[in-house]
């Protein structure tokens, strides 16, 4: 197994922490949030390592180096321009079959093995691992037609199946992806859905946490305290 992080964005909802770093190394508890997640990688089989960078690359770049202080191989793909979530990939030049690709971001203990065995015993272009997230309205909702309420629910809680952002791809996929511009995983699942190609949910209910915003960032280092983590 070969795993893509995406490492390369500016992190600008999770200022002012991003101020003098970028996102994946914003620490977690003791270490930066991508070192836990590449030590998660490690114990899950999966040693050979790429990050996508653009944003403060050469800290990531030197904190990270070769990757065999940590036991694996890490190689790098450098953006020269922000290509969004999918569009790196077309950067990459000797990719496998199958690949897990991930967010660099995010804290969970999602076993990455089980994932992909799963995109593998299910084909299809992609696999999204998804959690169910509640979100709580604080607002009166009402239904509306022509200009009269015709339903109301006060403060309502919704829930939806949302990506954990991790995926893993067939590599057919880059066949969809557009070459030297920005491409994010909303285009791509817009377009795979509308030529009507499979796309595999895998439903995940562990620990899982994006960390993308200064809430998300404290609640995850009071949770490392008491969850046990590499």
């Amino acid at each position: 197994m070969r795993a893509i992080i995406l490492a390369g964005g500016k992190g600008t909802r999770l200022k002012p922490y991003t101020y003098v770093l970028p996102k994946p190394l914003v620490p977690v508890g003791e270490k930066p949030i991508l070192a836990i997640l590449v030590e998660q990688l490690k114990q899950n089989g999966i040693k050979e390592l790429t990050f996508c960078v653009n944003h403060m690359a050469e800290l990531i770049m030197a904190y990270f180096g070769d990757g065999k202080k940590m036991g694996v191989k890490i190689n790098y793909s450098r953006e020269e321009k922000p290509l969004g979530t999918i569009g790196p990939l077309k950067l990459i030049k000797n990719l496998p079959e199958h690949f897990l690709l991930m967010n660099g971001d995010l804290l969970t203990d999602l076993d990455f093995t089980k994932l992909y065995d799963y995109h593998i015993a299910n084909p299809a272009l992609v696999t999204v691992g998804t959690y169910n997230r509640n979100v709580a309205i604080d607002f009166g909702v009402m239904t509306v037609k022509d200009n009269l309420v015709n339903g109301f629910v006060e403060k309502p809680t919704y829930n939806y199946s949302v990506s954990m952002g991790v995926y893993v791809f067939r590599k057919e996929v880059l066949d969809y992806v557009p070459d030297d511009r920005s491409f994010g995983f909303d285009q791509l699942m817009l377009q795979l859905i509308h030529d009507k190609k499979k796309i595999n949910a895998f439903p995940f209910e562990g620990y899982w946490l994006d960390i993308g915003r200064p809430e998300d960032f404290e609640r995850a280092n009071k949770d490392i305290e008491s969850w046990r983590i590499p």
